[in-house]
């Protein structure tokens, strides 16, 4: 079974993205640019890959997990899977969990901050038509009213046809979607990966993330041929889907159906 090696890796696969949005000045511009907003500045919460909810014991994992100096939240994530039913339950699920974390126990709920939970999509979402969707909650019987609730998700579309979102954003969009660099911010991101995958040490990483997963495959695999011992091969679905690799990927490796691993995935929080 093949992987992706380290030399084929882009802007859309997590291992880099994360790296990527380390640059602090590179991750507040794409926010200004996704949210069409000035940010003074922002800082990196200091939280563990998997965040408990607290809800049900279910964690998740953020890619990219900020505040602003205001203290509004932004959680950004790359998306290549498409889903979008479950990928909305998702954002559901992640405002819940991001409240949870960042609220002290025993506080004044008015102690919330604004959170803005941002999906990086790979494929055409909704109608197919916008670069971009903003959702808020509103009132059905009063059009206009907003519940104001802070909780903003956004879902953002490499691949569209109108002309809905801003040269820079669209700069953006068309560079995680294959497209060569034509701005300074966007050279700075192109310049990083490059960066990323000349590092021994991250190719390093990458590789032992890589070995990983290949022992998660193996073990799955012998073990799931054993009557009634399929736990092995969930473990090795658990493992890989925290590794961020495809569904798909996932589905063939284990010789289960996506909707099975897909399934898996949203009983333990990670997809």
């Amino acid at each position: 079974m093949q992987f992706k090696s380290f030399d084929e890796l882009s802007i859309q696969d997590n291992f880099i993205f994360e790296k990527v949005m380390r640059e602090k000045s590179i991750c507040k511009e794409l926010l200004e640019r996704v949210l069409e907003v000035s940010i003074q500045d922002i800082a990196y919460i200091e939280t563990e890959k998997t965040m408990e909810s607290g809800l049900d014991e279910k964690g998740i994992r953020l890619d990219v997990y900020v505040n602003d100096e205001r203290g509004t939240v932004y959680n950004i994530e790359m998306q290549t899977y498409k889903n979008m039913p479950e990928l909305i339950k998702r954002s559901r699920f992640y405002h819940s969990a991001i409240d949870h974390y960042s609220m002290e126990k025993g506080a004044d709920y008015m102690t919330l901050n604004d959170c803005f939970v941002i999906f990086i999509c790979t494929f055409h979402i909704f109608s197919g038509k916008r670069h971009k969707y903003i959702f808020t909650k509103k009132c059905t019987e009063e059009l206009g009213r907003e519940l104001g609730d802070g909780l903003t998700t956004i879902f953002l579309s490499t691949k569209a046809e109108m002309n809905d979102v801003s040269e820079l954003l669209q700069n953006f969009l068309d560079y995680v979607d294959g497209r060569p660099p034509v701005d300074g911010l966007i050279q700075q991101m192109d310049e990083i990966v490059h960066v990323v995958k000349q590092s021994k040490e991250w190719r390093s990483e990458y590789m032992k993330l890589e070995m990983d997963r290949k022992k998660y495959w193996r073990e799955g695999k012998l073990e799931g041929k054993e009557e009634g011992r399929l736990e092995g091969r969930l473990e090795a679905i658990i493992g890989m889907l925290r590794e961020k690799l495809s569904v798909e990927m996932i589905a063939r490796i284990t010789n289960m159906s996506v909707e099975q691993v897909v399934e898996i995935g949203k009983e333990h929080a990670l997809l």
